[in-house]
């Protein structure tokens, strides 16, 4: 750490975010690399540090023999300032070496108000920001992550997109890269021509778009015999791929501080609403055994005391009471919490809440998402009040006070009797507590937190529109007018970022434009509130003559050809059309146990096992 970087250190919040060096980060001799990876999250160290995603691509790329895998995060602005008045170059927390000098630049972009983060990362690190501009010598700037299933917006940027699971497409990227390194006179173009034959992969230079008049595309013209659509990759076998048990141990808190297991991917459910549930398709699990040999080598080898058993949905885990029970006997002792995110309060019983409760009790979190029964069933969410509240009593009973509750203002249909619904659910669940509490003396607390619906690509809601700022405003405040106890907790999140959201999370490769001006003029870290501001998109959207409105408030027409159509999850639009039209009748769809409803994505699953099978 040389005399500059050391000043720099002592100016800026969390100086730990920035330095590296924690135990059993991966450090390799730079003379035996021929190929060197920065891993790049595109916020804060505390987040990015949290996410599993990244622990398991630093150690499945640091297992390929002689490529070197290092993690980079966005600095804070703080750290931003110092770094530019400085001339200091993003770097690789592992050797501090400027990322600028690496073969492959990589991003894990899973939230769409951290574009911007990935320009000013590019821009930090001294690297082109638009693909179009970096010759030769330039790395490969390659993303992945949710967001790339609308890789459009941030096309002009980035060379090379993954779709879907990472695990096993990167290899083949990295080996691509490693034998054009050894060509002298290969081109960037020939390079991108040969990766856009690796399935998975979008190399946005192949292909051309054009427009209606209306604004509308026209036309997705491949070129050089580009796949269209790009379909996703999917890791079939969660069993035997890589879980990072021995990873490394952070130097500072993170959000998220705490061992994760995966059980499974995807969702046996469908929530007209939901992204992750669709485009995670078909479910797969690894097994009771797998996990509790994980989690229990996990928690050896960190020191943590807490293990968080993740999922879309984790109590659909089809051995969830014997994996909590093999977990348990183990963790109890050693004064180990187990934690279970993402519990569904139609399948939530007496046995779980004993199980989970052995060591310490922490809040329960339930997402009704709609106050009344009718837009339940409109949005396929497949849960009753009477659910619910029973699953509050046995919390009750068992010695839970706190409750929290997420919901969402303007869902498909939404009605004003439906938003005081929400209030009359919470008071129900107050209700509950008085009447079944067993320690009254600490009082109830109920948290109702809303969020402004996004219509999300590739869901049964991607045609719809989103309701505008003014309007979400208006039924946040009908909403709180109608919460009469001061036991009920209302919070709601920013509707400005949701529309900002809303405009890059249905956009094409024109908001390019509006993306560079948004960050030219300061918008970056946008997913944090005390950075956000609204007016540098307005004025970004405005000097580009981009009408935000074009992309966040219209209802799609069901025949347009939509940006995130040039790639496919596998489940076919026809599926996704019958879905909405089922909405609108208030019709429920069965979930993947009760029987197949025929989306198409256990296709990619075969495919996925006879391909493993050859």
């Amino acid at each position: 750490m040389d005399n500059k970087f050391q000043r720099i250190l002592k100016k800026v919040q969390k100086p730990a975010r920035y330095t590296g060096g924690e135990y059993k980060q991966i450090i390799k001799d730079k003379s035996v690399v021929d190929i060197r990876v920065a891993y790049c999250f595109p916020d804060t160290y505390e987040i990015g540090m949290s996410n599993l995603g990244l622990r398991i691509m630093y150690g499945i790329i640091n297992g390929f023999d002689r490529v070197w895998c290092e993690r980079v995060f966005a600095p804070w602005q703080d750290m931003e300032a110092e770094m530019r008045s400085a001339g200091l170059t993003l770097y690789g927390l592992e050797s501090g070496d400027p990322i600028s000098d690496f073969d492959i630049i990589s991003f894990s972009v899973g939230y769409e108000l951290s574009y911007t983060n990935v320009l000013n990362m590019l821009d930090l690190s001294g690297v082109n920001i638009r693909a179009a501009d970096r010759d030769n010598t330039a790395p490969l700037i390659i993303a992945g992550g949710s967001c790339c299933y609308n890789p459009e917006p941030l096309s002009d940027f980035i060379d090379l997109f993954v779709v879907g699971d990472g695990e096993e497409v990167i290899g083949e990227i990295i080996a691509l890269v490693k034998e054009n390194k050894k060509c002298a006179d290969s081109s960037r173009e020939e390079l991108l021509k040969a990766a856009s034959k690796i399935k998975g992969v979008y190399i946005p230079s192949q292909y051309d778009i054009t427009y209606n008049d209306d604004g509308t595309i026209n036309e997705v013209l491949p070129k050089n015999d580009a796949p269209f659509p790009v379909i996703k990759r999917i890791v079939s076998d969660l069993d035997s791929s890589y879980y990072p048990a021995d990873t490394i141990v952070p130097s500072m808190g993170l959000v998220h501080d705490r061992a994760v297991l995966e059980l499974f991917r995807g969702c046996i459910r469908g929530c007209r609403f939901c992204q992750a549930g669709h485009t995670n398709r078909p479910v797969r699990s690894r097994s009771c055994e797998t996990l509790v040999s994980q989690g229990i080598e996990a928690l050896e080898r960190s020191g943590y005391d807490e293990l968080a058993l993740l999922s879309l949905s984790t109590s659909d885990y089809a051995n969830l009471s014997k994996l909590c029970d093999g977990l348990i006997s183990w963790c109890e002792p050693r004064k180990i919490n187990l934690s279970l995110p993402s519990l569904r309060a139609d399948n939530f019983s007496v046995e779980l809440m004993e199980q989970v409760q052995k060591v310490r009790k922490s809040g329960l979190t339930f997402a009704p998402e709609a106050g009344s029964q009718r837009l339940r069933d409109v949005i396929n969410k497949n849960l009753t009040q009477e659910d619910l509240l029973k699953t509050c009593r046995v919390a009750f009973e068992g010695g839970w006070n706190s409750i929290k509750l997420y919901f969402m203002l303007g869902l498909p249909t939404e009605t004003d009797e439906d938003i005081i619904g929400i209030a009359e659910l919470a008071h129900a669940v107050f209700y509950t507590w008085k009447q079944y509490a067993k320690n009254k003396n600490r009082g109830a607390r109920i948290t109702v937190s809303t969020s402004c619906f996004v219509p999300k690509p590739h869901t049964p809601f991607q045609w719809e529109a989103q309701i505008s700022i003014d309007e979400y405003l208006r039924r946040v405040q009908l909403l709180k007018a109608s919460m009469k106890s001061k036991a009920i907790t209302y919070n709601w999140h920013s509707p400005e970022q949701g529309f900002v959201e809303a405009v890059l999370a249905r956009g094409d490769r024109r908001l390019g434009c509006a993306l560079e001006a948004a960050w030219k003029s300061g918008a970056r870290l946008d997913s944090w509130s005390e950075c956000f501001a609204l007016n540098h998109w307005t004025d970004a959207f405005a000097s580009c003559g981009i009408d935000p409105a074009f992309y966040a408030l219209r209802e799609r027409n069901d025949h347009e050809v939509l940006p995130w159509s040039i790639v496919s999850t596998g489940i076919g639009t026809d599926y996704f059309k019958n879905e909405r039209l089922a909405s609108r009748q208030g019709t429920k769809t069965t979930d993947c146990l009760e029987g197949c409803t025929n989306c198409g994505a256990c296709e990619l699953m075969q495919r996925a096992e006879d391909k493993n099978g050859e």
